[in-house]
């Protein structure tokens, strides 16, 4: 894919995502631009299905929506509330830390840089700029797997890890995508552009494509 090429691209992407499951975090934002709910949320979502996610952090924002009243839940609460999530007892007492951690150092409100939420248990890059970006508003690009997967694929960045790709990504990507790339690459990646077998025949950005690794599609 030519850097002149990513612009037909995503506004090819920007309309087949409206015929796809919207990703967890997205729809948890439209209910709220709470930065606290956008955190957890995405602490719930790591190796867990949206719609495990989702229904997960509903049952605990109706015991606790901020910080000081999700601390004083025992947990065993917590992880009754997250069940069925993957590592539930692990991000049950990454939640509660948080929290803590919330309140001693921050008076109990998200902080708004990538550098402050690494500090956080649990919470990796991927979840930093979605909080940043989401949250705040504020310029960030969240690469999870879909997002390193595709990119290569296209041959727009040439990476090994997701976060080398989030380096390339800022160096290359226009600014005007920055916050949105995820929310589009996201859906496509879990539609049409699959890690094994990417159903390339019906892709309507095939034509930008490098196809880079893919020996078998359909």
């Amino acid at each position: 894919m030519r850097n002149t090429e990513i612009h037909p691209a995503l506004r090819i992407l920007r309309r087949e995502v409206r015929q796809w499951q919207e990703p967890v975090v997205g729809v948890v934002a439209k209910v709220s631009r709470d930065p606290f709910r956008i955190l957890i949320s995405c602490v719930l979502s790591l190796r867990t299905k949206d719609r495990t996610t989702a229904e997960a952090s509903q049952r605990l924002f109706a015991l606790a929506a901020d910080p000081s009243t999700m601390l004083r839940l025992p947990l065993r609460r917590i992880e009754r509330a997250i069940f069925p999530v993957g590592f539930y007892r692990t991000k049950a007492k990454a939640i509660r830390e948080i929290c803590r951690r919330l309140l001693v150092n921050y008076d109990g409100r998200v902080p708004d840089s990538i550098e402050e939420l690494l500090t956080l248990q649990g919470v990796g890059r991927k979840t930093a700029n979605l909080v940043v970006t989401v949250g705040y508003g504020k310029p960030g690009i969240c690469v999870d797997v879909h997002v390193h997967r595709i990119s290569n694929r296209w041959g727009y960045v040439k990476t090994k890890t997701p976060e080398a790709t989030e380096q390339a990504l800022r160096r290359k990507l226009p600014a005007q995508y920055w916050i949105t790339y995820n929310d589009l690459l996201v859906p496509f990646g879990q539609n049409v552009c699959l890690p094994v077998s990417p159903y390339c025949s019906r892709c309507k950005v095939a034509r930008y494509c490098d196809r880079v690794g893919v020996t078998r599609s359909r």
